[in-house]
């Protein structure tokens, strides 16, 4: 566990909410089931094994002599959570969680629960995909009457937040999640956004017809669950997704494709989004934040651009 204490060791104190340590990666071996997240003011460890009890306190150690360095006086607070399946827990190890429990990412405030669940409401693998929508959206904010964007499994709406401090003109939200939605309502205030975004909690399969009167749009975003039994699986219903995608496009716009599922490659997506929606044009991968770098990159969380073809030549514009 020693590139673990290394990292604790040379932890700064961080304002936005980030990870420290990606023992999944591969990088460091012997320490693939370890991550280390920091939501200020909070450190959460996870363990995707049981971890040894010695172990663990030896990991509190280290984070005790960090933050006496680091904020010296100031109470560490830190959770531990197992998410193996024998054995799957969350524990406030020290100190206080904030309620409500608010972080940043480049500007953008956020809440979060790291004592509930296993997701924390916001993903940190995905803060590169958030920052090229925030990109994307400000370059065509001049554009009229604007963008608009649908934003498919929306979670708790952390790219409708980015979307619209950018620029956007409307985004329109969807998860089948009542309480995933509930949160990215309070996000849209958190940031001042009165206006601007709708919010619709229904099963997408069944919301064809209210996604697509909404459109067409401008950029589409679909960020779904790799495996999530009664809503999605990859490997069954991204086809039926990637079908509908060219109808919800206006023409030049742009789709931000995602798959975290280690199992499944680039070339799935490439592949089928050939096969079902040809017109539509490969333009490059969004890289990860380089915390979460991976012996294997198709491993990795995965974030396609694809752009639609222009009114003017017919092509990709």
């Amino acid at each position: 566990m020693q590139p673990l204490l290394d990292a604790i060791a040379g932890m700064p104190r961080l304002a936005d909410a980030q990870r420290i340590f990606h023992g999944r990666g591969g990088l460091h071996p012997g320490c693939e089931h370890w991550s280390l997240d920091v939501y200020p003011p909070a450190v959460v460890l996870t363990s995707f094994q049981p971890m040894d009890p010695q172990a663990l306190a030896e990991v509190g150690a280290a984070l005790e002599a960090r933050w006496k360095q680091l904020a010296p006086g100031e109470p560490l607070c830190w959770v531990f959570q197992c998410r193996h399946p024998g054995h799957a827990e969350t524990r406030l190890m020290a100190g206080e969680i904030p309620e409500p429990h608010v972080v940043t990412e480049r500007g953008a405030r956020y809440r979060v629960h790291v004592l509930r669940g296993q997701n924390h409401g916001l993903f940190l693998d995905m803060a590169e995909g958030r920052q090229w929508v925030r990109e994307h959206v400000a370059a065509r904010s001049g554009e009229r009457p604007g963008l608009k964007v649908l934003n498919l499994f929306a979670y708790t709406c952390a790219f409708s937040v980015v979307a619209l401090q950018a620029g956007a003109r409307h985004v329109v939200n969807l998860d089948m999640s009542h309480g995933a939605i509930a949160t990215g309502q309070q996000n849209h205030q958190l940031n001042g956004l009165a206006a601007g975004a709708s919010f619709l909690a229904h099963d997408l399969f069944s919301s064809w017809g209210k996604v697509t009167r909404g459109g067409p749009y401008g950029l589409v975003i679909v960020d779904p669950p790799s495996y999530q039994k009664g809503s999605f699986v990859a490997t069954k219903d991204y086809a039926r997704l990637m079908r509908r995608l060219p109808d919800l496009l206006a023409p030049g716009g742009h789709a931000l494709v995602c798959l975290n599922a280690p199992e499944l490659t680039t070339a799935f997506l490439r592949e089928q989004m050939q096969a079902l929606a040809p017109e539509l044009a490969f333009v490059g991968r969004v890289d990860n934040p380089a915390v979460f770098a991976d012996v294997d990159p198709e491993r990795a969380l995965k974030v396609l651009v694809y752009r639609a073809p222009g009114l003017e030549t017919g092509a990709p514009g």
